[in-house]
């Protein structure tokens, strides 16, 4: 078989590169899933039960007007409009999110541990103090925020979303990802009691109205479907020769390629002619993994909350979603337009610095659903459902050997007419939200067809 693009994976990525190709006349596409459904690290299932869940806490907003026209096409009418209620269990009490805005909630002796050390950061940096930029995230954390919200949220909260230290991180992703404030702001919001909350590209968003997110990226998928091989796995790519094949032993050519698979994984294993050089700079490659649970409970008292962020040790989780709040079809009996039962979903993170006991995590979860007041002890006997996903690539780590690895990996890979973009295929956290990810497939198609530069994901 031989096609003039060739696309591997269809997450957001490939199917947005797709979609592109499609817009602009370029039909002759084929696009290769490893998993027998699309949408990648977007997808969403249905259990026995009838629960709809989510791969991890996705909420839909974008910087991108393509991609708000394409969910405008998509999902017409069937889609869900919230504003952001999130928080962060600590100290015994919820902090409204971000919790350097909002620290007013604390006890006032905690309160006045992040005040004190906002005022030392800002006597050091007005000193001159720092003469070099931070050496690595836990620095930054150090000299941005203080040691009281380094100690009481930013180091603990962190470890348990990457699960890696912060000294082995960059501080360069941190953009729009980190609300960065200082000690007159809070003061003044301690002062006149006020919840500083609408920071963030993500205190409006949508949710489609059944299906979960993944409803997205099969309705897209199904404009060609003809053109998309599902439970398709690539094997090994020959770019000299310009062909792909598959674990079942189909050989295509094609004239160009773009690969979404995680970029370790398509230097060292996938790729049939790599250097020396690449296998060592995919090596210095780090991600984490995440455990997923959906916990589906009888009954729905009240709670306007959509997620909650959990930095201390006595739960597992790093982050719950009310998925029920996010869309009342997320369970199996709602009643008009609320829910009856509630839909928590967790995200767990684990790595070889954070292990996990991954086959005895459920109930560790439920206890600590219970430890921080997320459900009274006794609906441990309300719970009806329980839906498990590990991924092993959950969020590409923006260690300090990132851009140096892909300094030497990207290059080399598009010297060979190989194109790698998407979470992982470009392994940048910082454009790695859906909205990201789907135009770097977008502006890949482009590039190909119009020769217009990329603008979102850049070497």
């Amino acid at each position: 078989m031989r096609v003039k693009y060739l696309i591997i994976g269809a997450g957001p990525t490939g199917l947005g590169a797709a979609w592109r190709l499609a817009e602009l006349g370029e039909n002759d596409f084929l696009v290769l899933e490893r998993h027998p459904y699309v949408g990648g690290l977007a997808a969403s299932f249905t259990d026995q039960a009838g629960f709809t869940w989510d791969v991890g806490g996705h909420v839909v907003f974008s910087h991108y007007e393509a991609f708000d026209r394409l969910l405008r096409t998509l999902l017409g009418d069937d889609v869900l409009y919230h504003e952001r209620e999130s928080w962060i269990r600590l100290a015994g009490t919820f902090v409204p999110y971000p919790f350097q805005n909002t620290i007013r909630r604390l006890p006032p002796e905690l309160a006045w541990e992040c005040v004190e050390g906002l005022l030392e950061a800002g006597r050091a940096f007005a000193a001159g103090t720092y003469a070099t930029p931070p050496a690595h995230f836990r620095e930054w954390v150090d000299r941005v925020f203080g040691p009281g919200i380094a100690r009481l949220f930013m180091v603990p909260y962190n470890f348990k979303v990457w699960a890696h230290p912060g000294e082995m991180m960059s501080h360069r992703w941190i953009g729009e990802r980190v609300s960065v404030v200082d000690a007159a702001r809070v003061i003044k919001n301690i002062i006149l009691g006020r919840d500083d909350v609408a920071w963030g590209p993500n205190n409006t968003f949508t949710f489609p109205l059944r299906g979960g997110t993944g409803e997205i990226y099969r309705r897209l998928a199904g404009r060609f479907a003809d053109r998309v091989r599902l439970a398709a796995p690539t094997a090994r790519l020959d770019a000299a020769a310009k062909t792909v094949r598959t674990a079942d032993g189909d050989t295509i050519a094609y004239e160009h390629v773009l690969s979404t698979m995680p970029l370790d994984i398509l230097a060292r294993d996938v790729l049939a002619d790599p250097t020396p050089a690449m296998v060592e700079a995919a090596g210095r490659l780090k991600h984490n993994g995440s455990a997923i649970h959906g916990l589906g409970f009888a009954g729905a008292p009240p709670d306007p909350r959509c997620w909650m962020y959990f930095p201390e040790a006595n739960c597992p989780f790093y982050r719950v979603t009310n998925f029920h709040n996010y869309s009342y079809n997320n369970t199996p009996d709602p009643d008009g337009t609320r829910p009856r039962q509630r839909a928590i979903m967790t995200e767990t993170s684990y790595s070889a610095y954070k292990p996990e006991d991954l086959d005895n995590l459920v109930p560790r979860t439920v206890d600590g659903l219970v430890a921080t007041t997320l459900i009274a002890p006794e609906d441990r006997d309300n719970l009806v459902s329980t839906w498990e996903m590990r991924v092993d690539y959950a969020y590409p780590i923006p260690c300090l050997e990132r851009d140096a690895a892909l300094a030497v990996l990207q290059p080399s890979l598009e010297a060979r007419g190989v194109f790698s973009r998407g979470r992982f295929g470009g392994w940048k956290y910082e454009v790695g939200n859906m909205d990201h990810s789907f135009m770097q497939g977008v502006e890949w198609a482009q590039r190909l067809v119009t020769g217009a530069p990329e603008t979102v994901y850049a070497l």
